[in-house]
C-alpha cells in the first residue's frame, strides 16, 4: 500500500516526467497503484498522488472492460459537447463538486510493456481519464471550479482536516 498525497503536497502541482523504463519496477508500481486505489475505494489514481512526478495513471471504473494503465498519455481528441458531473478526488478526501468536462475523449498512451494504444472513451471512463490526466499536469479538479466554489470547497476541506474529520 502506498500513501496518498493530499491537498497542499507540492508534488500534486508538478508536471509529471515521461516514463522511460518499462521494467519489473514499473510493473510493481502499477500493481501497487491498483491495490492502493482499490483500498481507498477510488476509480482512478495518478502517480503524483502517491508522490511520484511521473506520467502514469491507473483506472478501474469497476466495469471489466474499463481497467487500464495509461503511461505517457496524451489526450488527442475531445468532443465539443461538455457535461457536468460530480467529482471527488482521493487527494481531497470527502470533497465533491460538479465539474464540466468533455463528454468524449480519445487518448493515446503506452501500456505496461511500452506498446502504444488508443482508447476512445465516453461517460464515466472519459471523465476519469480527464481527471487523472489533469493530475499529470499539476491540475486538481478544484482548479476547474469558479473561484467562489473553489474557495468554499478548500475552506470546508481545511476545516475537515483540522477537526480530524
Amino acid at each position: 500500500m502506498l500513501n496518498i498525497c493530499t491537498l497542499g503536497d507540492f508534488v500534486l502541482r508538478e508536471k509529471g516526467k515521461k516514463v522511460e523504463q518499462f521494467d519489473h519496477e514499473l510493473r510493481e508500481l502499477v500493481d501497487l497503484m491498483f491495490e492502493t486505489m482499490g483500498s481507498a475505494d477510488g476509480i482512478g489514481l495518478a502517480a503524483p498522488q502517491i508522490g511520484l512526478s511521473k506520467r502514469i495513471f491507473v483506472v478501474d471504473t469497476r466495469n471489466p472492460k474499463e481497467r487500464f494503465v495509461f503511461i505517457n498519455p496524451q489526450i488527442i481528441e475531445t468532443c465539443e459537447k461538455q457535461v457536468y458531473y460530480e467529482e471527488g478526488c482521493l487527494s481531497i478526501p470527502g470533497m465533491y463538486a460538479d465539474v464540466l468536462r468533455a463528454e468524449e475523449v480519445t487518448v493515446l498512451a503506452q501500456d505496461i510493456d511500452g506498446k502504444t494504444f488508443t482508447v476512445k472513451a465516453d461517460g464515466l471512463l472519459a471523465r476519469v481519464i480527464q481527471h487523472e490526466y489533469d493530475h499529470l499536469n499539476g491540475i486538481l479538479f478544484i482548479d476547474r471550479l469558479d473561484k467562489e466554489s473553489r474557495d468554499k470547497l478548500v475552506s470546508a476541506y481545511e476545516k475537515l482536516t483540522k477537526t480530524g474529520g
